[in-house]
């Protein structure tokens, strides 16, 4: 193992932190913990988004978020990794907290634009000296680095662009006015 120095000792804070956060998040997601709404309660949140098939969008969003943060924060298949938790974020972004503006206080992106910020800047960087990956010997090219942003941007689009489904209130038809 190469002698550590400040970049890695920096992109190790930035991994862990982001990787921590988006894992904490998917616990809430999968686990109900710390008041979050468990896999059913997500479950629920996403068809009242419009997604459908509703289980499958939230097991893909809350595995992404726990088990991508998880491995983020470890520097582990980072390469893999860290662009889909740049596809995540743009997706909570555009999805879920655009319309409400900049400011956390209002529901807005301030805080998952921070996440989307420290996982590009690890796609660009690579996870650096101390990860799991570079003990490994772990290392991706700039072009595999760039074509495996490219696809998960190119995911993180199309669940953008698809259509939510309307969301029918209990008790009525969807042919019902």
């Amino acid at each position: 193992m190469p002698p550590m120095n400040a970049a890695d000792l920096g992109l190790l804070v930035l991994r862990v932190i982001v990787g921590g956060v988006f894992a904490a998040h998917g616990a809430q997601k999968v686990f109900g913990w710390w008041g979050g709404p468990g896999m059913a309660g997500w479950t629920m949140a996403m068809g009242r988004m419009g997604l459908r098939p509703p289980r499958l969008w939230a097991m893909v969003s809350a595995g992404t978020e726990l088990v991508g943060g998880l491995l983020f924060a470890l520097g582990a298949v980072t390469p893999l990794v860290a662009p889909l938790l740049v596809a995540q974020a743009i997706v909570i972004i555009v999805r879920v907290h655009w319309p409400k503006g900049l400011w956390n206080k209002d529901g807005g992106y301030e805080f998952p634009l921070v996440l989307l910020g420290g996982s590009a800047a690890i796609v660009g960087t690579g996870p650096g000296g101390l990860s799991l990956d570079s003990a490994v010997g772990l290392a991706a090219t700039d072009t595999i680095r760039a074509a495996l942003l490219v696809l998960a941007l190119a995911g993180a689009l199309l669940a953008i662009l698809l259509r939510p489904a309307p969301v029918v209130p209990a008790g009525t038809t969807a042919s019902q006015p």
